[in-house]
């Protein structure tokens, strides 16, 4: 009987974990998980690999969730392109301040065509959305991303520099809103200039003629910045109402803004994006309602 177990133990338990093993390298290799890995090697990189990699000894199961449902699932979707889905990644972490995964998607985003200037410029319009403290923090993490990108003679392409402005800062602001939305600025009026003046000449004159107005980076992109910054801080949903129907405006599809919701599955979760969709499906009732 004695013989039998230990027969049992050493020669039955091997095989058990042995397929084991063998289901878990099948999961690994699946086409579902490739696709994954190629999509994440594409974007991200060493960096990106150097995250995954990182998790396989404490969390084996993340590292594999990571490539098979963000990279393989929403990443390889093609209603935003990787440029998009970049700049709405780092918008995303930039509102959180979660500047680690921050810097793997700085790189990202230089990886799949943002110049240095306009990734300065989405650095830039997230003061006016999470604050200057979380701005400052980004910029010095992307200083860093350059410098490390510059040791392996990695050259980035720098990008263009915003056409110089000598117009008054509130009239430049009134027309990079009116971009947006024609009624936006006399709304904004009317709820805050008897309670909060200062409040409405600062919107107007830093988050739109300051920062805006500035035209080294596409309009499209900025909205795209804005909706993913917006959705992630799940907090202003007038607000994330008003630059979806921007986002519509300067050109944006819905299947676009759907886009950049699916993608907040993976940066700030299901309930913001779901929020956001919400939102979202809001915003084209009314627009078709018109």
């Amino acid at each position: 009987m004695k013989f039998r177990i230990i027969f049992t133990l050493i020669f039955i338990t091997p095989l058990v974990a042995s397929a084991q093993i063998k289901d878990m390298n099948t999961i690994e290799k699946s086409e579902r998980y490739q696709r994954g890995w190629n999509k994440l090697q594409e974007i991200d990189g060493e960096a990106g690999e150097n995250v995954v990699n990182g998790l396989k000894n404490i969390s084996p199961e993340l590292s594999q969730f990571i490539i098979e449902y963000s990279f393989g699932d929403v990443y390889s979707l093609d209603k935003l392109d990787n440029k998009s889905k970049e700049i709405a990644a780092v918008s995303s972490l930039i509102a959180q301040g979660a500047i680690p995964q921050l810097k793997v998607h700085l790189n990202g985003a230089l990886n799949t065509g943002s110049s240095v200037n306009e990734v300065k410029e989405v650095i830039l319009q997230m003061s006016a959305y999470a604050g200057f403290p979380k701005a400052i923090n980004a910029m010095n993490a992307f200083k860093e991303v350059l410098n490390e990108r510059k040791e392996k003679s990695i050259v980035d392409s720098i990008g263009q520099q915003p056409t110089p402005n000598n117009e008054d800062r509130r009239k430049t602001g009134s027309k990079a809103l009116a971009s947006l939305d024609s009624n936006q600025e006399q709304l904004i009026i009317d709820t805050y200039d008897n309670f909060s003046p200062e409040l409405t000449r600062f919107v107007i004159e830093y988050g739109y003629g300051d920062i805006y107005s500035r035209d080294n980076i596409d309009k499209k992109l900025r909205q795209t910045a804005s909706i993913a910054a917006l959705t992630t801080l799940g907090n202003a949903p007038s607000q994330l109402k008003f630059h979806i129907n921007g986002g519509l405006n300067v050109g944006l599809t819905i299947d676009e803004i759907k886009g950049i919701m699916l993608l907040m599955t993976v940066y700030a979760g299901f309930p913001a994006a779901i929020n956001g969709t919400n939102i979202l499906k809001e915003v084209v009732a009314e627009r078709n309602n018109k």
